[in-house]
C-alpha cells in the first residue's frame, strides 16, 4: 500500500524542511501544496525531497488539501493507496501516522481521524472551548459528534477520496470534510494522536475563536448558497 502525505504550507520555510525529513520515515511520497507563499517555502520543501505543487495566490488551507487530493486521484494509477494530511507547522508528530494507518491497512475503516483529546496531551484551555464549539456544530450540522473535528492529521483511502471533494476553501474544509465522511456513510475511526503545542502554534490558537466564527459564517453561506 503505497502512502502519500499531503502537507499544505503558507510561508512555513523554518519548518517545512524538518517537517518533509521526519515524515519520509514514515509515508513513501510527499507532496506539499505550496499555498501562495512569500518567503522559500517551495524550494526549500523540495530541497528537502517533496514534490511541489504552487498555487500563485493564498487560497486557504482548504484549497491547498483539494489540490492535494485532485493530484492523488489523478496518480491512483501509480499507486496512491492512502493519502494521509498533515499540517506544516510541526505541530504534528509523524510517530502517529502508523497507528492511523493500521485501521485502513487492515481493510477495517476507510478513514482514519487524529484525535488528541484520546492522547494525554495537555490542551491549552481556549483551545479545549473552540474545539467543543465544533464539535457541538458537526452535532447540530450531521447528527453526530466528532470531538476533535479540526484535527490535521487523517488517513484516507484512495477509494473514500472518490467522493470527499472540498469547496470550503479556508479553515471550514475540516468541518465539511466531516460532512463528506457522514453523507457518503464512509467507515471511519478516531485515532490518538499528540499535538505540540509550541510558542508558534499557541500564537496561531489566539485568533482561534474568530476562526471559529468565521468557520460558521462559511458553513452558513454554503448551506444558503446550495
Amino acid at each position: 500500500m503505497r502512502v502519500l502525505a499531503v502537507v499544505p504550507a503558507y510561508n512555513e520555510r523554518a519548518r517545512i524542511g524538518g517537517v518533509i525529513y521526519a515524515l519520509r520515515s514514515y509515508v513513501d511520497e510527499i507532496l506539499v501544496i505550496d499555498d501562495g507563499s512569500t518567503d522559500t517555502t517551495a524550494e526549500v520543501a523540495m530541497a528537502a525531497g517533496a514534490k511541489v505543487v504552487s498555487h500563485t495566490i493564498n487560497r486557504g488551507q482548504g484549497a491547498a488539501l483539494e489540490t492535494g487530493f485532485t493530484w492523488a486521484r489523478r496518480h491512483r494509477s501509480d499507486g496512491v493507496d492512502i493519502v494521509v494530511t498533515f499540517d506544516a507547522d510541526d505541530q504534528h508528530n509523524p510517530a502517529d501516522i502508523p497507528a492511523l494507518l493500521k485501521p485502513l491497512l487492515l481493510g477495517e475503516v476507510e478513514v482514519a481521524l487524529g484525535n488528541r483529546f484520546l492522547s494525554s496531551v495537555q490542551i491549552p484551555r481556549s483551545r479545549k472551548f473552540v474545539l467543543y464549539l465544533a464539535g457541538v456544530l458537526t452535532k447540530i450540522l450531521f447528527g453526530k459528534r466528532f470531538t476533535d473535528s479540526h484535527n490535521g492529521l487523517r488517513a484516507i483511502s484512495a477509494n473514500a477520496l472518490q467522493v470527499v471533494s472540498l469547496r470550503q476553501r479556508r479553515m471550514a474544509h475540516a468541518t465539511e470534510f466531516i460532512g463528506a465522511v457522514v453523507a457518503n456513510n464512509l467507515s471511519y475511526r478516531e485515532v490518538p494522536v499528540v499535538i505540540k503545542y509550541t510558542a508558534y502554534s499557541k500564537a496561531k490558537g489566539q485568533r482561534a475563536l474568530l476562526g471559529s466564527i468565521r468557520i460558521l459564517r462559511d458553513l452558513i453561506m454554503a448551506r444558503l448558497i446550495k
